[in-house]
């Protein structure tokens, strides 16, 4: 089987760096490793996952069609957010593969993308609440001000750990429902699929209890 990779970043900063490309690599050759397939062509893109104009997708898509070849990314949300997007994307007549559920029909892809923006209204909801009740106390976001910082910063990072631990949850479940059930072999499985954790780490019992205990 022939692969071609879509790998995507949100920010110009992690284009740079690597930051996020690593792990989507990784869990890419892997999975083409284990296939016996091979990865004739892959396509990055930095862009905003509410985005569905992307240019470096609809190449990767061309060049699947054009080679009858697979899409592969390292997960779900690399190809977006957004439910009416993914099933476009779904009926586009392109096989695609998902290294962090890779058995998933379409039903449960339709199921995963719609969990999936759900949480993202949710985080975003959430966020403007945390900013609007610390107006409510009289702090000035975007001050100088210690606690004006303070605030921003906390609401920024609680929204960014709700949206990791939404979607490691998806994984974690379907690891769940493949009887692998306790901490210890969740963390395994993790690592195995070149899945990192928040900080780009690697997982143990300690932190896949942490982050399954947000919800």
């Amino acid at each position: 089987m022939q692969f071609i990779a879509y790998y995507r970043v949100s920010t110009q900063k992690q284009g740079r760096s690597g930051l996020g490309l690593d792990a989507q690599t990784n869990a890419v050759r892997e999975y083409v490793s284990r296939s016996g397939g091979g990865l004739v062509a892959s396509h990055t893109e930095i862009e905003s996952g509410k985005k569905t104009d992307r240019v470096e997708l609809q190449a990767a898509l061309a060049a699947c069609k054009a080679q009858g070849a697979t899409l592969i990314v390292a997960k779900l949300d690399r190809l977006g957010r957004n439910m009416a997007f993914v099933s476009a994307l779904m009926e586009s007549g392109v096989d695609f593969i998902c290294c962090d559920n890779p058995h998933a029909n379409k039903l449960t892809i339709h199921i995963l993308a719609a969990v999936a923006e759900y949480e993202r209204e949710q985080i975003s909801q959430r966020t403007r609440a945390a900013l609007h009740a610390a107006r409510l106390r009289g702090v000035r976001l975007g001050s100088p001000r210690p606690h004006a910082g303070s605030a921003l910063g906390n609401a920024k990072q609680a929204a960014k750990a709700n949206s990791f631990a939404a979607r490691i949850r998806l994984t974690v479940a379907d690891m769940q429902a493949a009887g692998i059930t306790s901490l210890s072999a969740i963390a395994s499985a993790l690592n195995e699929r070149g899945i990192s954790t928040a900080r780009g780490g690697a997982w143990h019992a300690t932190t896949v209890r942490n982050v399954l205990a947000r919800f």
